[in-house]
């Protein structure tokens, strides 16, 4: 961490006057996140082509938005497209981003109950002068859940604080923090048992029973080398991707540090993220995990407004607790060492807006592939797939869209010989929360109804092959990443899901009406079905209540 935070001291001092205005990137899970979509796909606007960056940068974002709200009032045809409920949510966004946005009355509050706070609808402190800018936000969520045939009921509990602002017109800087308490379903309690770990969470405590406690902290600066540079200091997770999941880098696993580079050029848009990640966590006590390092270097390509195109590099050091030159080589498919246990993972992804109505996407990544050993299905040819398709306005129903799409990962990919060269962070997938050995479906309907009403049902099915134990014996199936020392029983005939087969089968609804700005009452509820081969069938029936500020959804759709 400290070669980390060399870097980012002396690229400050040599770029001091270079420093331009400089936006921090949007939270991620946000209700803003489905209009963009939408956007993306009806106006074909330049910035939202480059999506597959999340988080979202929020100066960008907001000024491509500032201009199709423009737009839609003149009936240019860009926005011809857009419903009523587009409009709104833009004006929403707007007001949510006020230190981008042209400032407008519909942000100013009627009246504030405390003097200074609410002045704009959209966030509790809105403060600015020449030099500084400082907005602030409330986080709560409280969620209640029953599960039938359990009398352990499952709840979340949130409270914390969002913060960003610009200090001189030059530095960006955020700071999210929750205090969280939660018990979730059987399964994800299994999961923890099994990985030692929770899914999105770092340190843990055990609460009550069954439950977990654990804080949730992001924070960095940004700040812009040149007019085609910007740079990214911060404590955070990343999403590399277009649909629901990414088989590249994913926001799965828990916060990590590290520095982020953002090159513009033309059409082009070239990312680098050179990380720091804890290589395993133990059970039992207190102590200091030991760390590896990790660089995906990700080029994405706008050839037309409806073709984007992207090449992806992931590398990750097999040498314990050290750096090496190869991690900070910042061109993608040159890295080269002389240390056996580094890993790299390449990829290919593509999307197709059509028609201003629907998006085709999909992703291919590869650990290793011999194309004259496919007819074998050998072992070693590890790689996965993702196929997908977003359609806007459904079936001729305004804001009615609907989503599908699959995922294919083959045995062993992202495992290596240890925790430190496989694709993993605090015990987490740093990809698919499946790990591999896997085919997937899935489906998503979504539905704003009116202004503060919105429905949302995903379906999900999918097929693993599982390593299995006969005699005391344990079988290496090639699904969990972090099974290193298991040896597999034949090198040919490895099909996906060979194994123990399990299929898994979720539904979930949800309803959520937004009282005001950015305060949502939820009810939602979930089924899920686990039938593994030989072993009989769990489900989980839970329906639960609550609400959440300024915050997205905590969920486990694995």
């Amino acid at each position: 961490m400290k070669l980390l935070q060399y870097i980012f001291i002396c690229t400050l001092i040599l770029t001091t006057n270079a420093i331009q205005a400089q936006s921090v990137y949007l939270t991620p899970g946000g209700k803003e996140e489905w209009l963009l979509n939408r956007l993306e796909i009806k106006t074909r606007a330049k910035q939202l082509s480059f999506s597959n960056f999340k988080p979202l940068n929020r100066k960008w974002v907001v000024n491509e938005v500032d201009k199709l709200d423009s737009l839609y009032a003149t009936k240019d045809s860009t926005t011809k497209h857009l419903t009523e409920l587009d409009k709104y949510n833009m004006q929403r966004l707007l007001m949510a981003n006020s230190e981008w946005s042209k400032p407008k009355e519909i942000y100013i509050a009627e009246k504030s109950l405390i003097k200074g706070l609410y002045v704009n609808r959209a966030n509790m402190i809105d403060k600015r002068n020449s030099d500084f800018i400082l907005i602030a936000n409330p986080i709560f969520n409280f969620q209640q859940g029953s599960k039938a045939g359990n009398t352990q009921s499952t709840f979340i509990n949130q409270r914390g604080i969002n913060v960003r602002g610009i200090i001189g017109n030059k530095i960006g800087f955020y700071f999210y923090f929750t205090e969280n308490q939660e018990r979730q379903p059987t399964y994800v309690q299994d999961w923890r048992s099994k990985f030692i770990a929770v899914p999105g969470a770092g340190y843990i405590k055990n609460f009550k029973i069954g439950g977990f406690d654990y804080f949730d902290i992001r924070g960095g600066v940004t700040w812009q080398v040149a007019k085609f540079m910007d740079m990214q200091l911060a404590y955070d997770r990343n999403f590399i991707g277009n649909g629901y999941r990414s088989l590249f880098l994913s926001d799965f696993s828990t916060n990590n540090m590290f520095v982020k580079v953002n090159t513009y050029f033309g059409k082009f848009k070239y990312q680098n993220i050179f990380s720091e990640l804890v290589a395993y966590k133990r059970a039992g006590g207190d102590r200091i995990y030991p760390r590896k390092y990790f660089r995906a270097s990700y080029l994405s390509y706008q050839p037309t407004k409806w073709l984007n195109v992207g090449l992806f590099e992931g590398v990750m050091l097999g040498k314990r607790d050290k750096l090496s030159l190869p991690l900070f080589n910042p061109i993608m498919y040159t890295s080269f060492s002389d240390n056996k246990n580094d890993k790299s993972y390449i990829g290919f992804d593509a999307k197709l807006n059509l028609v201003k109505r629907i998006q085709l996407y999909g992703q291919f990544m590869v650990d290793k592939l011999k194309t004259d050993e496919l007819k074998n299905d050998w072992w070693g040819n590890r790689f996965g797939y993702q196929l997908g398709g977003k359609y806007i306005d459904a079936f001729g129903i305004k804001n009615l869209d609907v989503q599908v799409e699959t995922n294919v990962v083959r045995p062993f990919m992202y495992a290596s010989t240890d925790s430190f060269s496989s694709y993993n962070h605090y015990n987490q997938p740093l990809a698919h929360p499946l790990g591999a050995n896997f085919k997937e479906y899935i489906g998503i309907v979504r539905y704003q109804a009116t202004k503060p009403l919105y429905f949302e049902m995903k379906f999900m099915l999918y097929k693993q092959g599982l390593d299995s134990a006969v005699n005391n014996v344990n079988k290496n199936f090639g699904s969990n990443i972090f099974s290193f020392n298991q040896t597999r029983s034949f090198d040919n005939g490895w099909k996906t899901t060979t194994g123990d087969v399990a299929t898994c089968t979720m539904i979930t609804f949800l309803a959520s009406y937004e009282l005001k700005e950015n305060l949502f009452f939820d009810v939602s509820y979930m089924n899920r079905n686990f039938d593994r081969m030989n072993k009989g069938v769990s489900s989980v029936n839970m329906l639960s209540a609550g609400f959440r500020w300024n915050i997205g959804r905590r969920e486990f759709l694995f």
